[in-house]
């Protein structure tokens, strides 16, 4: 075992893959305690076909991919929150009409263009193992904003999280919050294409915060197994790729599905 991490992180891509997926878990993970919580697990899933919906239309017209997606999947996260508490269309809804919309404008962007590059199907897909040292530290950055803007805000999402009628009540700027959270999810859906691709990356905002509630009362043991979960599982699968040859995105959601099983067993067995 210990001849196979040496072997795996002799390699400068891994060293990349592992820094960039680090990054990307410990976001997905603290974010994906509030999103699940206020019922918003499925935003991560239209912000991403948003996300390739402007990857797409970037690359067809020849521009700079990421300084296009960055702006877009932020605006469109602003849009749906806006749009889901003050309009007639609700959620799921809405989520569902945006990102379905997405993909289509991406599919023919497309092609419109010379085809699906190898480069949009990483971004589909997920291709943590042609991280680049400057998608590295990318990551870095943006995981960086992340987490300090949720560190720096904690109670007030906290607040906002678990109940925004008492919070409203008590002078609190829910819609300042909301928008915060849109745009940390934003970020991280962002931060988290190239690593495990835009059909993936909602399911790492998902699974551990799910398994975490699955044994866990609190929030704060929530968020700290979330954390566990989520950086674990994706470890187990990048492990996992590296020695079936498997796709890294697909495995370290195959790991968090399975974590989940165990742990919803689990809970089953404490609450007999």
């Amino acid at each position: 075992m210990l001849e196979l991490f040496r072997e795996m992180f002799s390699l400068k891509v891994m060293v990349r893959a592992s820094v960039a997926g680090l990054m990307v878990s410990l976001c997905a993970a603290v974010l994906g305690v509030c999103l699940v919580l206020k019922r918003y697990s499925m935003i991560g899933d239209g912000l991403s076909h948003v996300g390739f919906g402007a990857l797409a239309i970037a690359s067809a017209l020849g521009l700079a991919p990421m300084a296009i997606t960055l702006p877009v999947v932020v605006i469109s996260a602003f849009l749906l929150l806006r749009l889901s508490g003050r309009g007639k269309l609700k959620g799921d809804a809405l989520i569902a009409m945006i990102s379905t919309g997405a993909l289509a404008v991406g599919v023919i962007a497309i092609s419109l263009s010379d085809g699906t590059t190898s480069d949009i199907k990483s971004y589909l897909f997920g291709s943590i193992l042609t991280t680049t040292k400057s998608d590295m530290w990318l990551s870095v950055v943006l995981a960086v904003i992340v987490l300090v803007l949720f560190a720096v805000f904690y109670r007030k999402i906290f607040a906002v999280t678990f109940d925004e009628t008492f919070a409203r009540a008590t002078g609190e700027k829910v819609e300042r919050y909301n928008m915060l959270l849109a745009f940390l999810t934003a970020l991280t859906i962002v931060l988290g294409m190239r690593v495990m691709g835009s059909m993936l990356i909602s399911s790492l905002i998902v699974f551990p915060a799910l398994s975490a509630m699955r044994v866990c009362k609190s929030y704060k043991n929530v968020m700290i197994w979330a954390l566990i979960i989520s950086v674990v599982c994706f470890f187990v699968g990048l492990c996992s790729s590296y020695i079936l040859e498997i796709p890294t995105g697909a495995s370290v959601v195959v790991s968090n599905l399975l974590t989940f099983l165990i742990f919803y067993a689990a809970g089953k067995i404490l609450k007999a």
